[in-house]
């Protein structure tokens, strides 16, 4: 089971999609506890994304690096940097690969993770897109002997953690501010993590299904 390099900038298209119209969720989320302006900045780095996109043939790789440097470059506030390190291991990682497989796509996210894990001490518990990634990349690696598995068990954990954060209290973030009062909302970074993983699953599920045919 894989997919091409080439085939896999529909995956890029779709993370950008799906950022872009759940903007208004994620500022409204965003809103609950801090600024709420998360939606509006993922939305706008997503929009130069596309735009730089749209005047090269891209693949995968090419498209996630592009998002990257868009965001570390164009997008203030923490998530930009966090965002941006996240998507240049997604596309460092995979660039000499003309073939995606569980193998490749595995570490991907591994480099992923570890981009952040630079930039942030947040962990599991304290109210941020880890209590997403983290699950999702361990449910991910639990079932990766079969690709479509790994990519189906990625998407549910994605979801559970996204919700495992609403009765939490923030410790990292301008939400981290409010104290108890964090406690009932989902935190705005879980939610684009979450969407983005989305993204990432589907569309992957979707070439590997037509590769099937």
């Amino acid at each position: 089971m894989n997919f091409t390099n080439k085939d896999g900038i529909r995956v890029v298209d779709q993370v950008i999609h799906i950022v872009q119209e759940n903007r208004d969720y994620l500022s409204q989320i965003d809103g609950e506890a801090g600024d709420g302006d998360h939606g509006i900045n993922m939305n706008k780095g997503m929009a130069f994304a596309r735009k730089e996109l749209e005047k090269n043939d891209s693949n995968m790789s090419q498209g996630f690096i592009t998002i990257s440097k868009i965001l570390i470059e164009k997008i203030g506030g923490s998530m930009g940097p966090l965002y941006g390190s996240f998507f240049d291991g997604l596309g460092s990682v995979s660039k000499e690969k003309e073939v995606i497989d569980a193998q490749v796509m595995s570490e991907m996210f591994q480099e992923a993770y570890e981009n952040l894990s630079d930039l942030t001490d947040a962990k599991p518990g304290d109210k941020s897109l880890m209590d997403v990634l983290i699950p999702a990349i361990e449910a991910y690696e639990s079932r990766k002997q079969n690709f479509k598995e790994a990519l189906e068990a990625m998407e549910e954990a994605a979801r559970e953690g996204l919700e495992s954060t609403r009765m939490m209290i923030a410790k990292v973030g301008r939400a981290s501010r409010l104290g108890e009062r964090s406690k009932g909302h989902l935190d705005a970074g879980a939610a684009s993590c979450c969407l983005i993983l989305t993204a990432i699953c589907e569309a992957s599920l979707m070439l590997l299904e037509e590769g099937s045919r």
